[in-house]
């Protein structure tokens, strides 16, 4: 008998995925946990239901949400990544020799445990030496801070169950307060394909242009995610992620990488007129108000 994983992307559209062996099913006090083995995709890790990685494409997700404000931002020392418990952001940051400090903030422990022991290679990063890892809900833990950090790295769920609270105009304040006096702040911003999804981020990309002064949003393609089609917003304090990007002294890291390249980075910021049109409407009922 076939098994198969399937995940709907809108109420009329299911993704489906091939399933060798159910590795691991937990209830956690927050989430249902699933870690599959498949075979186009290799390992895939799932949250109630719903895709959060897998093998064969996670390195595009933690590439763009890593690299690109690595590489604008002149010098990092001190990053605070919430959420991210299979620890691929954090093994994205780790090469990284110029950074002191990692500050992980994940809700669920159970999440880190079932990664450490099903993804070994994505949480490979977890134990430097440099990484504090907290068990906490990051709201809580981020209010405590003020001037802390040079990058925070938003890797949530979607917008809707406990990942709710990430993308409220509130927690963009606190990230703001957070953040020294040049921080940036990048999340993961969704689809911008189905509707439900469009207004969502819609919706973050209002609450974030109220709260930055810049605050622009980039693309990538990443075929487990709703449509294949994702969205990223980057919000800082001073650095403009194009004008105030360094090419040159990102490449002299001869950091390897898979999908972020430095021509792709300036790519990223080009969008479709449609999904222009989207941000423009959110951004000037802001200005009118």
């Amino acid at each position: 008998m076939d098994l198969w994983f399937s995940e709907f992307h809108a109420p009329d559209v299911k993704h489906s995925i091939r399933v060798n062996r159910h590795l691991y099913s937990g209830k956690s006090e927050f989430q249902q946990i699933d870690i599959f083995e498949t075979p186009e995709f290799g390992k895939v890790l799932t949250l109630d239901g719903n895709v959060m990685l897998t093998e064969r494409d996670e390195f595009i997700y933690d590439e763009m949400i890593t690299h690109v404000p690595m590489s604008v931002h002149p010098k990092v020392r001190d990053v605070l990544v919430i959420g991210a418990g299979d620890g691929g952001v954090v093994k994205e940051l780790a090469r990284y020799e110029s950074i002191e400090r990692i500050d992980l903030v994940e809700m669920d422990p159970q999440v880190i445990e079932a990664c450490r022991t099903y993804l070994p290679e994505n949480a490979s990063r977890l134990d430097d030496s440099r990484v504090h890892i907290t068990y906490d809900n990051a709201l809580r833990f981020i209010r405590r801070c003020s001037n802390c950090y040079d990058l925070i790295i938003v890797d949530s769920n979607d917008p809707f169950g406990p990942s709710e609270g990430y993308f409220t105009k509130e927690f963009y304040g606190i990230c703001f307060n957070a953040l020294k006096e040049d921080g940036i702040m990048v999340n993961q911003q969704g689809s911008p394909f189905y509707k439900h999804d469009a207004e969502a981020m819609q919706r973050s990309h209002k609450r974030i242009v109220s709260t930055f002064p810049i605050s622009r949003v980039y693309q990538a393609h990443i075929p487990t995610y709703a449509a294949g089609y994702w969205l990223f917003g980057f919000a800082s304090k001073k650095y403009h992620p194009v004008d105030d990007f360094d090419a040159k002294k990102w490449k002299n890291l001869h950091l390897r990488t898979r999908y972020y390249t430095t021509k792709l980075h300036i790519g990223s910021f080009y969008l479709p007129a449609y999904l222009e049109e989207m941000l423009e409407e959110v951004e000037q009922e802001n200005c009118c108000k």
